[in-house]
């Protein structure tokens, strides 16, 4: 057994030589060589992100996924939750070691390994090797539709597949100012709502809409309305140009309406410019006591009205909790839940974590039979970091 370091490079290049499809058959291969491992299996998160599905490596080739495994109260929950490796005996005299394998915050699965012996180098090599294959699979999942089949527990609507592919290709961003996590029910069978976030070197991008309407006719406009988002915003348009093009679009190209609300962050001041078309106020929560925003509220896109559009301000302090919501999460059943209590009682949670907490409250109020997409995100912003801090970032974990 080889006690050495784990040769980054060596397992990056292994993995670029190997089809797409095969990272982790790539990452089981470097374990049982040096550490001897008997079993390696990577569990990655479902689309809903309820069960994990498990792709096992044994001998060099890698099993068919099996059946998923409920996430909720089981030890990978934990391990996902804590982001911090697990190790306990198991049956054999081994030790059956789980580490979240997460990239920027986005909890992709867990790397699940049996060792004969696990002392706290080995621990730490399988750690590394946890970290590698997170950034491998981001990687090799452009490549192969592996990782998004494992991912379908249940049957997705044709305008939940064009709605996942106007999404961000990760829900969560961990920056060393902010922290960002964002969600939709029901993830199998949406259609209108969407959310995106990007981040340049001194401002950080986030959006969130609902193009009206239902199934496809909604996921197109919603395509329409998302792509000249993104045109606008990488042409350099400030949120007041994207409002404007957005609308252009709309108007030019169909005659539907969405809600939406667009934010610019600078990432040096916490000040916020944004634009907010008919869409719901967010949440804010700031040293314990959760208000709604006050902002002015201008017509949806798509409205052929003689409006302009208002660019507004908003000043984020550190140790604030932003939420952004559209209006599924308030209406019909959904309206019982209390969301400034639970976003409240969630204040010490990941933003991954409060996410969930908020859509299950959602969920189960409407017992699981929603009438309508609903999406939140949640932005936590620490700040620009002390220069003496800078040397990595200090996310929640």
């Amino acid at each position: 057994m080889e006690s050495k370091d784990l040769e980054l490079g060596e397992l990056l290049a292994a993995a670029e030589a190997a089809p797409p499809g095969e990272s982790v058959e790539v990452v089981a291969h470097d374990l049982q060589k040096r550490f001897g491992a008997e079993c390696v299996s990577f569990l990655f998160v479902d689309l809903i992100g309820e069960r994990l599905v498990r792709l096992i490596a044994a001998d060099g080739a890698a099993e068919e996924p099996g059946e998923p495994i409920e996430l909720q109260g089981s030890v990978y929950d934990r391990v996902l939750q804590s982001q911090r490796q697990h190790v306990e005996a198991d049956e054999q005299g081994g030790r059956r070691v789980i580490t979240p394998v997460t990239n920027r915050g986005d909890r992709i699965g867990v790397l699940e390994v049996t060792l004969q012996a696990a002392d706290d180098t080995v621990l730490r090599q399988v750690r590394h090797a946890a970290h590698a294959l997170a950034y491998i699979i981001v990687t090799d999942r452009r490549f192969t539709d592996l990782y998004h089949l494992g991912r379908r527990t249940t049957r997705t609507s044709l305008a939940a597949e064009i709605q996942h592919q106007l999404l961000p290709s990760a829900p969560c961003c961990e920056a060393a100012e902010f922290t960002l996590a964002a969600g939709l029910i029901p993830a199998d069978d949406i259609g209108g709502d969407t959310y995106d976030y990007t981040l340049d070197r001194d401002t950080l991008h986030l959006s969130i809409t609902d193009a009206m309407g239902h199934d496809t006719n909604s996921a197109l406009l919603a395509t329409l309305l998302v792509g000249a988002l993104r045109q606008a915003r990488r042409s350099g348009c400030d949120a007041l140009k994207q409002a404007h093009r957005a609308h252009q679009a709309l108007l030019d190209h169909s005659r539907g309406l969405a809600t939406g609300q667009l934010f610019c962050v600078d990432l040096d001041t916490g000040l916020c410019e944004l634009v907010n078309a008919g869409h719901p106020r967010p949440l804010r929560l700031r040293e314990g006591a959760v208000e709604e925003v006050e902002l002015a509220v201008n017509l949806p896109f798509g409205v052929a009205a003689p409006s302009a559009y208002r660019l507004q301000e908003l000043q984020l302090l550190p140790g604030d909790r932003l939420v952004l919501l559209t209006d599924g999460m308030q209406e019909r059943g959904a309206g019982a839940v209390d969301l400034a209590a639970v976003i409240h009682d969630t204040r010490a949670l990941h933003p991954r974590e409060a996410v969930r907490s908020l859509t299950a409250a959602v969920r189960d109020a409407c017992y699981g039979n929603l009438k309508d997409d609903a999406t939140v995100l949640i932005l936590d912003w620490r700040g620009k970091p002390h220069p003496a801090a800078q040397t990595r970032p200090t996310p929640h974990r």
